[in-house]
């Protein structure tokens, strides 16, 4: 059955997958004055029937004479191997290696799938007899079953609802349209393959607990250079679509311990009838480095509290049709250059403000925002932008929020911290710094400005942050509370 109502392009292609973790120091072998850029081989989490990347290890001849291998074997077929181009390690005899010269060693984990919910781990050695002396070189592995979501068509339709389960983590290389409900346990992780999304047509129900998040994310799993995960990346997958069309029952979206992770965009949601819209409740949840949009809510209803939602290269929130609450939530947006000190974006970030109120086009409901003891900060000098014909008759409330930005002339806005300068107090860390393995901490810092300037009468319906820490009488803005012991 086709689902309609779209006409979506979906795109998917195929990589492979791996996180491979290696040593930096070389090894020489006392014998053969050989050697190996790299004492062990490992790949951490590969998945079965699909294989990791492969990674590349030299041997060198430090010697002033050739040497030669005699033979190279394994125990397993778990690895693949090539020397020197040669991938039938069983033909290799008598394989010179000229004197101070080098030949590259080609490894891939490709692993069988065990049938088993959990992670399998796979240990083997290549040994290489080398003028009569036998050097070793580690190899592990850990294999992971997947529920695997891939057709010829690169799209995968659920008429009548579907669940995510949590006991293995899913590997969707198509993109998924799901009618009916659609329920993700906890603790399910979702790998997403380059372009990939998933389109809700009906309810959501997506509630994760702090022990056991709902995450959702790209699928590659090795490294993007040696010291950057691929994690780090922004643009892996496309993103997560709830989608309502009128004359269809009215969805509500529940989301609570949720973690969209470096896609294109996080979240975007769209009600074509702006008299008939979707309800979104967003809690306890983070949407971080996607390359356009964090949240996006079209004619759409909201309650977002104690959500980060940080470093898109758009908006990190948008708003247009509806009225939407947030509360206690850290929008900041600080993505790539300068606040990086690697390349790791295929996009560059946009001078545009973190959070966008758009209350302009006659084809939304009006948008009523009410923005309650949140932190708006980013980049740019204003990072709140409310786009409004009459602010001085804006409804929406403003309070109890440090903000980045000019003064905001709204008649309900009160006891708001405006910070139009620097303000790299407020966070623990702003950049990514990955020659000191530093990345973003949007945790407070011991001087922030944010501390103890939220509403206290707001937050009393809010007495714990994202992770769970009772707020203090004179709560902090933002979605964390600070804790002395950061």
């Amino acid at each position: 059955m086709c689902l309609n109502k779209n006409n979506i392009l979906f795109v998917c292609g195929f990589v492979l997958l791996s996180m491979i973790a290696c040593h930096p120091q070389d090894t020489i072998t006392s014998a053969t004055q050989i050697r190996f850029s790299q004492d062990s081989v490992y790949f951490d989490t590969v998945f079965t029937s699909i294989g990791s990347s492969t990674q590349r290890i030299m041997l060198y001849n430090d010697s002033k004479d050739p040497v030669f291998i005699e033979s190279i074997s394994s125990k397993t077929t778990y690895f693949q191997i090539n020397l020197d181009g040669e991938n039938q390690i069983d033909l290799i005899k008598h394989y010179e290696i000229p004197a101070q010269d080098s030949i590259f060693l080609f490894i891939r984990a490709c692993i069988d799938p065990f049938k088993q919910d959990n992670p399998v781990l796979i240990e083997d050695t290549l040994l290489f007899v080398i003028d009569n002396n036998v050097v070793s070189l580690p190899m592990q592995a850990y294999g992971q079953d997947v529920i695997l979501l891939k057709t010829k068509e690169g799209r995968t339709e659920f008429p009548s609802g579907y669940t995510f389960h949590a006991n293995r983590p899913y590997l969707i290389y198509d993109t998924v349209l799901v009618a009916g409900k659609m329920q993700i346990m906890p603790g399910a992780t979702l790998y997403m393959h380059n372009n990939a999304s998933i389109y809700a047509l009906g309810s959501v129900e997506a509630l994760g607990e702090k022990n056991a998040p709902i995450t959702i994310r790209g699928d590659r799993l090795d490294k993007l250079f040696e010291k950057v995960p691929y994690k780090y990346a922004s643009g892996q997958w496309g993103g997560l679509y709830f989608l309502h069309y009128k004359g269809e029952p009215i969805p509500t979206y529940e989301l609570n311990h949720v973690h969209l992770l470096s896609g294109n965009i996080g979240l975007y949601c769209l009600s074509e009838d702006k008299d008939e819209r979707g309800i979104l409740s967003m809690r306890n949840s983070k949407v971080h480095n996607h390359a356009m949009y964090g949240v996006v809510l079209q004619n759409t209803d909201a309650d977002i509290s104690n959500c980060e939602i940080s470093n898109c290269a758009a908006y990190c929130v948008y708003l247009a049709g509806g009225t939407h609450t947030l509360t206690h939530n850290t929008i900041a947006s600080f993505f790539g250059y300068p606040y990086t000190t690697i390349n790791i974006h295929q996009v560059m970030r946009e001078d545009v403000a973190a959070l966008y109120i758009n209350n302009l086009s006659k084809q939304y409901a009006p948008t009523v925002a009410n923005i309650r003891n949140c932190i708006i900060t980013g980049a740019r000098e204003n990072n709140i932008a409310l786009a409004t014909p009459l602010p001085s008759y804006y409804t929406g409330e403003i309070i109890g929020n440090y903000i980045k930005s000019d003064t905001l002339q709204v008649p309900n806005s009160r006891g708001n911290i405006y910070a139009q300068k620097n303000d790299s107090a407020v966070f623990i860390n702003t950049h990514y710094l990955y020659k000191e393995y530093i990345y973003y901490d949007f945790h407070l810092d011991s001087l922030s400005p944010a501390r103890g300037i939220a509403d206290s009468i707001i937050s009393l319906s809010y007495p714990m942050d994202i992770e769970n820490l009772q707020r203090k009488p004179h709560p902090d803005a933002g979605c964390y509370e600070y804790l002395n012991a950061y």
